[in-house]
């Protein structure tokens, strides 16, 4: 036990992870791995499927292909390492390792935020005015949300991984969470980080807030325009599918507004890793099911696929 105690001042850190070492975290663990192996499949399926059939070659596929990217990237950077740690009964990570998971689930969960947004506008111009559609929505356009994505959370991940590792961690080493994540952090931290919290506060609104507000605003348009349809066939579809957008949406912003828009002093132990299991584990689970695998375009394109590779 002393070893243990050494160790945790040498830099590394220790994550308490999800699960205790009960026989029920077993089955717990074994259901975050199922999760896991679906999660890839279904977000490589999806990119295979993109890139292969030319009718999912439009702006709405192009930005879930990278919807997908980041989902797989993002749910690989947390639960290998939480299973391994798990079954190895090793909780430590190096400060290097703490850092780089920090980066790039700021750089995901940031471009995500992002990208939903530009998806939520997408479908808002193809509902609402359609004729301009390929006017406001050309290639162009499409890359540049995609790439600026991308690029605007890479760079405020960068800041806050950079500014979030300075801060001294006196005494304990001990994150009371499954992956290095900020919010958990700073409690470890012996200096006022106020000032800092403010900074995230200031991230919250223009990747939270303003994305959350602007798709929620795209989907009230939305549906004003399905309630005008002349089909009910038509409008029950639309209604199907902008609930289940909205339930996605929230079940991803709710918890990640909840985790980084609230003071330290907020912050219970162990509550956040709770709420991260929606953001991190399963919106890139539930994304592909619900933007995609209940289409009929993205069907068609499976049902072509499988029976090119039976032919062949």
């Amino acid at each position: 036990m002393m070893g243990q105690e050494n160790h945790s001042f040498t830099g590394d850190f220790i994550l308490l992870g999800l699960f205790s070492s009960s026989q029920s975290s077993l089955v717990f663990c074994s259901l975050i791995v199922i999760v896991f192996i679906m999660t890839i499949t279904e977000n490589t399926i999806m990119i295979l499927l993109i890139l292969r059939d030319s009718r999912l070659h439009t702006p709405m596929y192009f930005l879930l292909s990278h919807l997908s990217f980041m989902d797989i990237l993002h749910i690989s950077n947390i639960v290998p390492k939480m299973v391994t740690d798990f079954l190895s009964g090793s909780r430590t990570i190096s400060f290097a390792g703490c850092g780089f998971q920090v980066f790039l689930s700021l750089t995901l969960l940031g471009g995500e935020c992002l990208l939903l947004a530009a998806m939520s506008y997408d479908r808002y111009v193809a509902i609402c005015h359609p004729l301009r559609y390929p006017i406001l929505m050309n290639d162009y356009v499409r890359i540049l949300m995609a790439g600026g994505s991308w690029l605007v959370g890479t760079v405020n991940s960068i800041v806050h991984t950079a500014y979030a590792l300075h801060f001294p961690f006196c005494g304990s080493r001990v994150i009371d969470h499954f992956f290095c994540e900020v919010p958990a952090m700073l409690k470890l931290s012996c200096v006022d980080t106020t000032l800092y919290e403010r900074g995230v506060y200031v991230s919250g609104l223009i990747f939270l807030l303003v994305p959350f507000s602007l798709i929620f605003a795209s989907y009230v348009q939305i549906l004003l325009s399905v309630l005008q349809m002349k089909s009910s066939e038509a409008r029950k579809k639309s209604f199907s599918t902008c609930s289940f957008h909205m339930i996605v949406v929230t079940m991803y912003y709710g918890p990640f507004i909840f985790t980084y828009m609230r003071p330290k002093s907020y912050h219970t132990p162990g509550q956040d890793k709770y709420l991260a299991i929606f953001y991190t584990i399963l919106t890139p689970t539930l994304n592909p099911i619900i933007y995609s695998f209940r289409n009929r375009d993205v069907l068609e394109a499976m049902k072509n696929m499988l029976k090119g590779n039976f032919l062949h």
